[in-house]
């Protein structure tokens, strides 16, 4: 039976978990918190390493993480004012990534300086764009993380697996099974889809009538389910390439829920990916109510990504070992998804021969 198996799906489509992301778009690289001024930050996008740098005065740029001379990492180097330094020879660097100075050459004879990425700025989140097309606009906005009438938490961390996995995982509501022991029976429920070129995205509701809500969901909107007399339930699920989001409303008007998630390919291979979460749950009318449930939420919350995590990391680690996709996937959404994803991407490229490189 397994060699019936294999030989089936030797004959599938092209893997999706080979697709890599589309680099001509805006990705996090990392949190504003993390960026300090006068001190170097390493990241990388899909094993191209970039550092990010924010200078004394103007906003943070970022460049290729190595210095033209001896490829060591500038993120190892010294920031001087708006220029970054190697910390090998002291070559330095501006933000459009010319070499601005060799101590031991004069500025006569300058070589060349090394790539600079476009970097913006947005609600706690600094994106570059690795690719090389003209950069679109930047983002103006994640989520509510701007919106005073919200109160957002940002967390994520690398995730070992391909990051269609992460995709995957948030549209399909079906698999909160997964969290039973967390959150308690839940039961979502299929209401509806639409697709687009480059996005789709899923409707559920989690509210069997005359019932509370779960436990889970509680937690999170408890607090604010009153403001309605007129109780409602409608969660949508958003991929629009290549970032999803994650809307929830328990009446008219705004979500009471607002996620907004971003995963950046880390190695070249993009076999873990860097997701970058940002939650914004709406103040109640109370005062302060929110505030004092907020560290109950950060626990459930970082409990169930710890359960999304172990399970999409076993999905990868199970690509791995059979060596392609042998997903058998039978729900309508995440067979557009799939389908959604592999459009959008980019084959990654083999790694090279020793033929190849010689």
């Amino acid at each position: 039976m397994l060699e019936q198996t294999s030989a089936a799906k030797a004959a599938a489509p092209l893997d999706l978990r080979k697709i890599g992301a589309q680099a001509d778009h805006w990705y996090p690289l990392a949190w504003s918190r993390e960026v300090k001024t006068g001190r170097p930050f390493a990241g990388s996008f899909a094993g191209e390493p970039i550092v990010l740098i924010r200078p004394k005065e103007g906003a943070v740029f970022a460049l290729e993480d190595r210095c033209a001379h001896r490829q060591v990492p500038l993120s190892k180097g010294v920031v001087n004012g708006n220029v970054v330094r190697c910390g090998y020879h002291g070559w330095s660097y501006n933000s459009e990534g010319h070499c601005v100075d060799v101590p031991y050459l004069g500025k006569g004879k300058l070589p060349n300086g090394v790539r600079a990425y476009p970097c913006h700025e947005i609600d706690g989140i600094i994106f570059i764009w690795p690719g090389s097309a003209t950069p679109d606009a930047p983002p103006t906005k994640i989520g509510a993380g701007g919106d005073k009438s919200y109160k957002t938490r940002r967390f994520g961390e690398v995730v070992a697996c391909h990051f269609t996995f992460m995709h995957e995982n948030l549209m399909d509501m079906n698999h909160q099974f997964l969290h039973r022991s967390t959150t308690g029976k839940v039961y979502p429920r299929y209401l509806d889809r639409r697709v687009g070129d480059d996005w789709m995205e899923v409707d559920y509701s989690f509210m069997r009538p005359d019932e509370k809500p779960p436990l889970g969901e509680a937690v999170i909107v408890g607090a604010i389910r009153g403001q309605s007399d007129k109780a409602q339930d409608l969660m949508t699920v958003r991929t629009e390439y290549p970032h999803q989001t994650l809307k929830f409303w328990t009446s008219e008007g705004d979500p009471v829920l607002d996620v907004w998630l971003g995963y950046t390919p880390v190695d070249k291979e993009q076999r873990s990916n860097r997701t970058f979460i940002s939650l914004s749950v709406r103040r109640p009318k109370i005062p302060f109510l929110l505030d004092v449930v907020w560290p109950i939420m950060a626990m459930f919350t970082n409990r169930v990504f710890r359960e999304d995590r172990e399970v999409v990391e076993m999905e990868q680690a199970a690509h791995d070992s059979q060596g392609s996709d042998w997903n058998q996937e039978v729900f309508p959404p995440i067979q557009d998804l799939r389908a959604l994803l592999a459009a959008n991407g980019q084959i990654i490229a083999p790694p090279a021969t020793p033929a190849e490189t010689n």
